[in-house]
């Protein structure tokens, strides 16, 4: 988020709740902090002393704490207020402001930026739109909570581009259990809203039927049309729409190999393929633990479906110990390695080492030879829950392996064929499970090292 919106959104918050706005010198540390400048600079920038500014910085903190019920300091000012903005707005930009259409239902929302380049944004929209010049109706109500919004720019900026220039209609995103992919299409959504007629978010977690997640598809996209149109293709086709539909993983089978439909849901995968090869200039998201087969195809034949793998979030990671105040921060580079800078692993890891050693990374890492998982199994478990049996054999072969491995070399007690083996090491590496190592010839394969940890625990 740019840090000047970022810095009038937080002016605003204060406004509303205290009547007065943040002082010259209070906005110039918000906005150097912002940007990761240290107070000796701001000091400089400003004509102050350093005491002065420290001081000052001091009572900014205070201010902030009370305005957000969070305890604000210097290290997680920018994240959580990004957070605060993002769960309250859904939408950044200058004077973002939420309304409800009196004309649908409240669990609708639509969303109205005071800043004039949403209407050149509106007037970008497809010409057959017959919501064009209205303001995009968005339906986040049954989205998860952001819990963090920092990383993942290069991410974004591969959407945009594959969205907004290539108008790609079907991209599927995918990864380990929460890597954040949710957050990340939350974020997505925060900028790029107005290139939309209408943006909806639904979970595929209770596993709903097709045609009753196209009723509710077509009762959501059907508010601005006088007349309701016979299918969804219909609604993708005279207006421009997004729809994200998470946890895809539901409708799989658990047991088999990846992204092989229930056999109550194969429908699914004639949707997707008919969003994908049809004429329209909208889009639809899926997010799942695991890339369906099929979809694989459609990448390599039709340009406009993508796949996007997540991985953790690099050096962003740093972040989550910020906001969890560890100490060692000389340290912080070597436990984001060793977690593979995974959200939801680094925030069980955080969390531990509070618990149990008062926030010191130092301590944690003196054992060399043992990797800690505690609960992050709890996570591992629910993916290898998924796994076929012939999966859990290969996987436990590869647990044992020091090195990476040349597929094109079955191990010889292994009683399947060659063909055969291939075709489950891919499988592994749709669920992110099994990652190709890079740069090497020939091509060798290696187990995810925190998989691994957690599988030979049981031998």
């Amino acid at each position: 988020m740019d840090v000047k919106e970022l810095s009038k959104w937080t002016d605003e918050q204060v406004f509303a709740k205290t009547g007065q706005h943040l002082d010259s010198l209070h906005k110039s540390i918000l906005e150097s902090v912002l940007q990761r400048q240290n107070f000796h600079k701001i000091a400089g920038n400003n004509g102050y002393s350093y005491d002065h500014v420290k001081r000052e910085g001091a009572k900014l903190w205070k201010l902030l704490s009370d305005v957000f019920a969070e305890d604000i300091d210097q290290r997680n000012v920018r994240s959580i207020l990004e957070n605060k903005a993002i769960s309250t707005i859904y939408s950044f930009g200058n004077s973002s402001l939420i309304i409800s259409n009196p004309n649908i239902n409240k669990s609708h929302v639509n969303i109205c930026r005071e800043n004039p380049q949403s209407l050149e944004d509106i007037e970008k929209r497809s010409p057959s739109s017959q919501v064009q010049n209205q303001l995009p109706i968005i339906d986040l109500t049954t989205a998860p909570e952001l819990n963090y919004n920092y990383g993942r720019n290069s991410e974004i900026h591969t959407l945009k581009e594959w969205i907004l220039e290539d108008k790609t209609r079907l991209i599927t995103i995918y990864g380990l259990s929460g890597i954040g992919k949710t957050a990340l299409t939350l974020k997505l959504i925060s900028e790029i809203n107005t290139q939309f007629d209408y943006i909806i978010y639904r979970s595929l977690e209770h596993l709903p039927k097709l045609i009753d997640l196209k009723d509710e598809l077509k009762q959501f996209f059907s508010q601005s049309h006088a007349t309701p149109l016979p299918e969804i293709i219909d609604y993708f086709r005279s207006s421009r729409c997004l729809v994200i539909l998470d946890d895809v993983q539901n409708i799989f089978k658990t047991g088999n190999l990846a992204g092989q439909y229930l056999t109550d849901y194969k429908d699914y995968c004639k949707f997707f393929q008919q969003i994908a090869t049809l004429s329209h200039e909208s889009c639809l998201i899926l997010i799942s633990w695991e890339k369906p087969g099929e979809i694989e195809t459609l990448e390599k034949e039709n340009k406009y479906t993508r796949v996007l793998q997540i991985q953790g979030l690099g050096e962003e990671a740093k972040e989550i110990l910020r906001q969890k105040k560890l100490q060692d921060e000389e340290k912080w580079e070597e436990l984001i390695t060793l977690y593979q800078s995974h959200p939801a692993w680094l925030n069980i890891i955080c969390s531990t080492i509070i618990e149990f050693l008062n926030g010191s990374v130092s301590v944690f890492l003196t054992d060399e030879n043992e990797l800690f998982l505690g609960d992050i199994e709890t996570n591992l478990e629910s993916q290898l829950e998924r796994l076929s049996e012939l999966e859990k054999n290969v996987i436990n072969w590869l647990a044992t392996q020091d090195k990476p491995i040349d597929i094109s070399q079955k191990p010889a007690n292994m009683e399947v064929s060659q063909a055969k083996f291939m075709h489950i090491i891919q499988s592994l590496t749709r669920r992110g499970l099994v990652e190709k190592v890079p740069r090497k010839e020939p091509a060798k394969f290696q187990l995810n090292s925190i998989f691994k940890a957690h599988i030979k625990s049981d031998f």
